[in-house]
């Protein structure tokens, strides 16, 4: 497209959001420019001295139903989308006496914030913006004689670019701005479907999409040739897009996916828990009496895999916490809240992140994970499910200890969070081998075991760390040589979904064993 003129003589302004809106109509105004506004922001602008014309006295039509009709009329729209080389349309607003209106600056009610909120119904709903879409539509559609701002952030450039006594932007910004228009137009629509297909109980509906704002743009994705930016939505659970940076250096993409999967994991928890993630597994999860035995625990795991990892707590960072973490390389620590001594202990370790949430996400909250496929996308709900022990069937002659239980119950908690084919040790309120993501179940089962006995042997421990500990397993045992290799390496318990063809054959290998097996009926497959 060549770029046709474009002045701009006469700007429109409805603006919810009005962070430097008066400096930039004032700009305007010196520029010779009408202004022309709505409601809160004609009064913002008269109130600044800035010389503005009301729309409804543009339109000669007043605002009705409380604001919900001011600029739905064919002076606003047909100025906005007439195209100025047709002689059709320009007989036509000469016709029906509509002038151009060559600029918009319109930012939308804020149904995001007001969701984010917690708003009743009739509240979010009186915030779901109509005139202000219809208008940015119909001027990023005519971007080419008209220039559309949606975003305060753009008023500089804009600004900048209106150098000619014409005022004129060039295309290229034109274009810019209204694919920004229609983005911004798509994100807000997006959330207000997302929010009425969950109140109408639509988990999966026909049509779907997802909103959201960029609010870092990052260097590089998961490898240095690959884009990639953090995008936040209206979701209101405490997490690592929400939290606060206290130090370190900016997030990379795979610090964020780490710190993401660490807070999920340790939100699964009650008692006060660490754990440390890297390449999006854990390795090392650990139940303590505060958060710095935790700590130590999961450190304890693998103590080598966790040097350059991220860690979480579902706990406030103490001092105590900090100074362990600080004897160790991390990428990441990422906590609900920190105490000033446990800030000042991390404050030399300059290059660490530390994230604060605020909080900490339900583990059973509901939500949606979303992968892009070549022609599409898979949408799935979230593995919300936790195992209910009073669900739990015993299948082997000798039911769980108490002890060993607990140790269960913990190592499902785990293995959710591992990928598949994942196997899971754990004794004492800790994992003490993890095998993750393996093409067979036995070499997870044995990847865990041979770690855990060659890290206890490293730290001189007499007795291996498998001998006596549980097992969790993602998924059943399709063949009974998993369990054997679990069993020969001490393992006295296990827990697993159940469902193979095969169950007996396994259960009949667990009862020699002399183990007890626990089912659960629900499995934890993460690809």
């Amino acid at each position: 497209m060549t770029d046709p003129v474009a002045p701009i003589r006469r700007a429109l302004i409805s603006v919810a959001d009005k962070a430097g809106i008066v400096d930039f109509a004032r700009f305007l105004a010196d520029r010779g420019i009408e202004l022309l506004s709505t409601g809160g922001s004609a009064a913002t602008l008269a109130g600044a001295g800035i010389p503005v014309t009301e729309v409804s006295q543009h339109t000669g039509f007043p605002e009705i139903m409380d604001g919900r009709v001011k600029t739905l009329h064919p002076k606003i729209h047909g100025g906005l989308l007439a195209r100025r080389d047709s002689p059709e349309h320009l007989d036509a607003m000469t016709d029906y006496s509509i002038a151009p209106i060559d600029l918009l600056v319109c930012n939308l009610y804020p149904f995001e914030d007001t969701l984010m909120s917690g708003a009743d119904w009739d509240t979010c709903v009186e915030n779901i913006d109509i005139g202000g879409v219809a208008m940015t539509r119909a001027a990023a559609k005519n971007h080419a004689f008209v220039t559309v701002v949606v975003d305060p952030a753009d008023y500089g450039d804009v600004m900048a670019a209106m150098t000619g006594p014409d005022n004129a932007v060039p295309l290229d910004l034109r274009r810019r701005l209204a694919a920004g228009a229609f983005g911004r137009i798509a994100a807000y629509e997006a959330t207000i479907a997302g929010w009425l297909a969950g109140e109408a109980s639509e988990d999966l509906p026909k049509h779907i999409s997802f909103g959201g704002e960029r609010s870092l743009k990052l260097r590089y994705g998961e490898n240095p040739h690959q884009l990639a930016a953090l995008y936040r939505t209206a979701d209101t659970v405490p997490g690592v897009v929400g939290a606060r940076q206290l130090q370190g250096r900016e997030l990379s993409y795979n610090n964020i996916a780490d710190a993401d999967a660490a807070l999920d994991l340790v939100s699964e928890f009650a008692a006060p828990a660490v754990a440390i993630i890297k390449h999006a597994n854990p390795c090392g999860v650990a139940l303590g009496s505060g958060p710095a035995e935790a700590f130590l625990k999961a450190r304890a795991c693998d103590p080598v895999s966790a040097f350059g990892g991220i860690v979480a707590l579902n706990r406030p960072l103490d001092a105590a916490t900090a100074t362990a973490i600080s004897e160790m390389f991390c990428e990441v620590v990422i906590a609900p809240d920190i105490a000033e001594d446990a800030q000042a202990a991390l404050a030399a370790k300059t290059n660490l992140r530390v994230l604060v949430t605020g909080g900490m996400p339900r583990p059973d909250r509901p939500g949606i994970t979303v992968r892009s496929v070549a022609g599409g996308l898979l949408v799935q709900s979230r593995d919300a499910g936790r195992v209910d022990p009073a669900q739990l069937e015993v299948v082997t002659e000798r039911a769980p200890t108490e002890t060993e239980m607990a140790d269960l119950l913990f190592g499902f908690a785990v293995v959710k969070h591992v990928r598949s084919n994942a196997i899971v040790f754990a004794r004492g309120g800790m994992a003490v081998g993890i095998g993750a993501g393996q093409m067979s179940r036995i070499d997870s089962a044995r990847i865990a075991a041979q770690k855990a006995v060659e890290i206890g042997a490293a730290e001189g421990e007499d007795t291996p760390r498998t001998a006596g500990a549980v097992v969790a397993s993602d998924a059943f045992f399709p063949f009974a040589d998993g369990l054997l290799a679990v069993a020969e390496a001490g393992a006295t318990a296990v827990i697993q979904p159940g469902g193979s063809v095969r169950d007996k054959e396994v259960i009949e290998a667990a009862n020699k064993a002399g183990m007890a097996m626990v089912f659960t009926g629900m499995r934890h497959f993460k690809h």
